[in-house]
């Protein structure tokens, strides 16, 4: 039994991530995930309470893959620059993902507090990975050096959201990212 709730709320959220990736937050309805499963619209309610408990869960279930994958990349890295270059270079190759695309979506919904306090956490949780690269790349503020680099990811997923090649963005962003993160001791003119 307890295997059989196991895989039903699994295909719940496989749905949820399909509707997500095709239709925004607007597309996931308790309707159209119970029509995606087979199942009854009242057995949908068995699994979670609201549309904000399957966004919650998505957020637990999805974002530390995506994390797991980001600092995979950058483990594999060797210098810090290396290590900012895979921090950007994942997270844009991780835009065809339906997770990512499900992710995005989220992140552009209207939340209640707990999944939008869960989306900020695991953005966090980004974020830091890259602060010891920049520490060591000479940053006096490695944290904020490192949010304002998840804001140049995060308008070239837009970008490429929007259309524009991944491979070209990602090169673009990778300068951009690179260009600011060189820091203090890297002796750029100014």
């Amino acid at each position: 039994m307890a295997e059989h709730r196991t895989m039903q709320r699994g295909a719940l959220l496989d749905a949820a991530r399909s509707l997500l990736s095709e239709g925004g937050t607007d597309a996931l309805t308790f309707p159209s995930l119970a029509e995606r499963t087979g199942l009854a619209r009242s057995s949908v309610y068995e699994y979670f309470r609201s549309r904000a408990a399957v966004v919650e869960e998505l957020c637990t279930v999805d974002f530390p893959v995506w994390a797991a994958e980001v600092e995979a990349a950058m483990a594999g890295a060797g210098s810090p620059e290396a290590k900012v270059e895979a921090y950007v270079r994942t997270q844009l190759a991780l835009v065809g993902d339906r997770r990512h695309r499900a992710v995005v979506a989220i992140s552009a919904s209207e939340l209640d507090a707990g999944a939008r306090e869960q989306i900020r956490a695991a953005h966090g949780g980004l974020v830091a990975m890259i602060v010891e690269a920049l520490s060591e790349l000479g940053h006096e503020r490695p944290r904020l050096t490192a949010m304002l680099v998840q804001g140049v990811v995060d308008a070239a997923v837009r970008r490429i959201e929007l259309g524009e090649a991944l491979l070209e963005v990602a090169e673009v962003a990778v300068g951009v990212a690179l260009g600011g993160v060189r820091g203090p001791a890297s002796g750029a003119a100014h």
